[in-house]
């Protein structure tokens, strides 16, 4: 299948490799250059990729960024055929989702309201979950797509928006579990714990998840590599929060999470691996993280 992989980031760079390695013609797309450099026929802009292809896989950042490489100044729709299938897989709110299917299908292509779990090990071996919703035929075209990056494909309904809205749900978890998870060792930190020792412990007791045990090594290695960054949870854990306020739907945990990672975007970590959500209390309280962290 002759496939556009448009972001080249973690996610997509992941993605896009995995379709090549399952003999699907890939063309990526990235602005920055580095990434182009990492995937055989990279462009840059999306109105670069051949009129021929017959998916487009989107891993931008937000909602205005899949707009703008669909429909902008370098836009990929207007020069391929319809009836390309274009998957959604952003982080986005479920109104957006929407928004972008009756642009998409009112264009005449197919949209599949697609966001990704399983972060950048996921991406790489081709084993992400994907929650996915849209009619039969876009599940139809896109499920070469599907096969080559995912081993669980949820396929949650016939309207986009349901996609994005179970993604949501997912996303204000992963960002409360991994600012409590740094909260939990800064806590042990401050009283004396030794930081290894506490994570071995806590990571075989009731208290872990997978967060704790996914995250808290980024920490105990002082390497702030983002793999996902602070601004990641600033931005979803904001979708959260505007969604339950359309909803007035009261969410204590979720904001609090989103004011940490605020906070750590403040002090000039956003762009650092969003387990550094800890240098909020490593300000605070004057501790020492592992290694210089």
């Amino acid at each position: 299948m002759k496939v556009a992989v448009i972001g080249l980031g973690t996610i997509g760079m992941g993605a896009a490799q995995n379709l090549v390695r399952k003999g699907h013609q890939v063309v990526g797309c990235d602005v920055r250059e580095a990434a182009r450099a990492e995937l055989p026929n990279a462009v840059a802009h999306a109105d670069e990729v051949p009129p021929d292809t017959e998916a487009v896989a989107v891993f931008v950042v937000n909602a205005a960024q899949t707009e703008d490489v669909l429909f902008g100044k370098h836009g990929c729709l207007p020069k391929l055929a319809k009836g390309v299938v274009v998957l959604c897989c952003a982080t986005i709110a479920p109104e957006a989702a929407r928004a972008l299917d009756a642009k998409i299908s009112g264009a005449g292509f197919l949209m599949l309201d697609a966001p990704t779990s399983g972060g950048k090990a996921g991406a790489q071996a081709g084993t992400m979950t994907i929650m996915a919703s849209g009619s039969d035929a876009a599940f139809a075209r896109a499920q070469p797509v599907l096969d080559a990056i995912s081993t669980k494909v949820w396929r949650l309904g016939d309207r986009v928006g349901v996609g994005s809205t179970v993604k949501m749900v997912n996303q204000l978890l992963a960002g409360v579990h991994i600012a409590t998870a740094a909260e939990a060792l800064a806590l042990g930190i401050r009283a004396g714990a030794d930081p290894r020792t506490l994570f071995e412990v806590i990571s075989s007791s009731a208290g872990s998840s997978w967060m704790w045990q996914n995250r808290v090594p980024h920490i105990l290695d002082g390497d702030d590599t983002p793999l996902s960054a602070v601004n990641i949870f600033v931005k979803d854990l904001g979708i959260v929060l505007d969604q339950a306020r359309a909803l007035t739907f009261p969410l204590p945990m979720a904001a609090a999470a989103h004011q940490l990672f605020l906070a750590a975007a403040a002090h000039g970590d956003g762009a650092k691996d969003d387990a550094f959500v800890i240098r909020v209390w490593q300000a605070l309280a004057g501790i020492e993280l592992p290694k210089g962290s």
